[in-house]
């Protein structure tokens, strides 16, 4: 029951990812890590000396992968939860809570629930050692954007040039071309790199 629950979820974390953007091992992983922790909570049981044991041997594994998203991270505590209740036989709440958490993963995906204008983007600018930065592209800024902000300044090339990192919100309906052909008749027509901002979210436990 632990596995099926955990393929419902896997499916369910499938269709609820933007443009199929999902990893596929992390989607087999949503499939039997329900099973894995089921068959631990059955193991140690209610043996002290047991759970002392297993915890030590989780202890000597080191698990390395990518930071996730915050999604991604919720899913994980999910389907080891469905498993939890599994293990300690309690099917038919796990049954209750996958069908109701699953259901509002879809429902808020479908509705895309808190998903704001893709117009926050992470601007690099690279503008020689001579060129006074602050001000320089302020005008440019107001023209294009809602909002911008200075995030960090560096020396690359042996000091010789200085790279600028914004974090800025484009206004609607802008070029963006235009936006860095603008830039690029300021700072020499040197590097400018224009991104996503960063969305992963990395947790230690």
């Amino acid at each position: 029951m632990a596995l099926v629950l955990g393929l419902i979820v896997s499916l369910v974390y499938m269709m609820s990812s933007e443009n199929k953007n999902y990893s596929r091992d992390f989607a087999m992983t949503l499939v039997f890590l329900p099973g894995i922790v089921a068959i631990v909570i059955m193991l140690i049981g209610s043996s002290t000396a047991r759970a002392l044991s297993m915890a030590g041997a989780f202890a000597l594994v080191r698990f390395r992968s990518a930071p996730g998203t915050a999604k991604d991270i919720a899913i994980v505590f999910f389907v080891m939860s469905v498993g939890l209740a599994a293990g300690l036989g309690f099917i038919t709440f796990a049954i209750i809570i996958t069908l109701i958490i699953s259901v509002v993963i879809v429902v808020l995906a479908k509705t895309k629930f808190a998903s704001g204008k893709d117009n926050q983007k992470v601007l690099r600018i690279t503008i020689p050692e001579d060129l006074n930065y602050a001000g320089t592209f302020d005008d440019l800024f107001n023209e294009y954007t809602t909002s911008w902000k200075l995030e960090k300044v560096k020396t690359t090339n042996m000091g010789t040039l200085f790279e600028l990192t914004y974090n800025i919100t484009f206004k609607d309906n802008i070029t963006e071309k235009e936006f860095i052909d603008s830039l690029r008749c300021r700072n020499g027509n040197l590097n400018i790199t224009l991104s996503m901002v960063e969305k992963n979210v990395g947790v230690v436990l």
